[in-house]
């Protein structure tokens, strides 16, 4: 499928820009650690825009992902891309994490999401944040609360990224797109 094909269906479903924002900033992302990995660019960026479509119709587990995941079928996505975002959901005990696309996404998910609510208390939003303040934040409960800091640190070991160059990493692709 072509991009603006999943940018359509996202559109479709997805109302709240918020989220549009955050799956754009998780395409972003995972476009960037497919250049780094040498993989495929196009399939890597649309699983990381189409991960949540879905979320806003089916907030609730297991529905979302898998109201998305049939959806997706029918529209003739690929099954290494569906089991992709399916395996975002820890609650899918049979869609483990395997491959290097299904953990770059868990790794990027709420890492973004985390980096985009540091950038917004910033003045200066993306343009110097290190991963020292980013690091400082996760420390905060309060802050960005919904985020699972857990999560941002089980994706980086399971990615088997150092989690200050993953900081740095996903900092950097979301530096030339508009998030906020």
């Amino acid at each position: 499928m072509a991009r603006e094909d999943d940018l359509a269906l996202v559109r479709e479903y997805t109302k709240n820009e918020g989220l549009v924002r955050h799956m754009l900033a998780v395409e972003a992302a995972m476009r960037a650690y497919a250049v780094k990995f040498g993989e495929d660019v196009e399939l890597w960026g649309s699983v990381g825009l189409l991960h949540d479509f879905d979320y806003e119709r089916w907030p609730d587990p297991p529905d979302h992902p898998l109201k998305g995941a049939a959806i997706l079928k029918e529209r003739g996505y690929s099954d290494v891309l569906i089991y992709a975002i399916k395996s975002h959901a820890d609650y899918l005990p049979d869609c483990p994490r395997i491959s290097r696309l299904d953990k770059t996404l868990y790794a990027c998910d709420e890492l973004s999401g985390f980096i985009t609510a540091c950038a917004l208390v910033r003045p200066e939003r993306l343009e110097g944040l290190m991963p020292k303040s980013v690091r400082k934040k996760m420390k905060q409960t309060t802050f960005a609360a919904a985020v699972k800091r857990e999560d941002i640190i089980r994706g980086a070991e399971d990615l088997g990224v150092d989690l200050d160059e993953h900081i740095a990493f996903v900092i950097a692709a979301l530096q030339p797109i508009v998030v906020m």
